[in-house]
């Protein structure tokens, strides 16, 4: 059996959550360089993980605070799924990654950070892109600033 360990994510596991839901609150500010919000349809937008697993590891989610597939309108599941290929188009052209991890945490205990709104996470993965580091150092490294990721992947959008 393998696993994958991500234990520079206990920051975001012990620290003080937001109140409110950051799908929610943080489109509606505006600041989307701020906030880190990539592309916005009408329906769903693009915005980064502030704790990544990989650089460039972004979600996709509805304005519309659902929890779950099931409660999407047709409308919504469409232009969802059409901005996660248009996600993974943007990923391609910035970071030319070998492969990527895509799903939905449905839940609590399936490891949903946010469990009441959903959400899409988008991961681009690379050859060796797991090493030494989180199991020796109990670090991960990630090789590119937040704000250089999004000035890079907001022009691919």
């Amino acid at each position: 059996m393998e696993y994958i360990w991500a234990p520079w994510r206990v920051e975001y596991i012990r620290g003080e959550k937001p109140e409110g839901c950051i799908f929610c609150e943080l489109p509606a500010e505006g600041s989307d360089e701020k906030n880190y919000i990539l592309y916005r349809g009408r329906k769903n937008f693009v915005i980064m993980n502030r704790y990544p697993y990989n650089p460039g590891h972004i979600m996709v989610a509805s304005y519309r605070h659902i929890a779950t597939p099931e409660d999407f309108t047709r409308e919504e599941l469409t232009e969802h799924y059409e901005i996660v290929q248009k996600s993974l188009k943007a990923l391609r052209l910035a970071f030319n990654p070998q492969g990527f991890n895509i799903g939905m945490n449905l839940g609590k205990v399936s490891g949903a950070g946010i469990d009441d709104h959903l959400h899409t996470h988008i991961v681009p993965r690379w050859q060796g892109d797991n090493n030494f580091m989180p199991l020796l150092a109990n670090t991960k490294v990630i090789s590119e600033s937040m704000d250089s990721v999004y000035k890079n992947l907001k022009s691919k959008f």
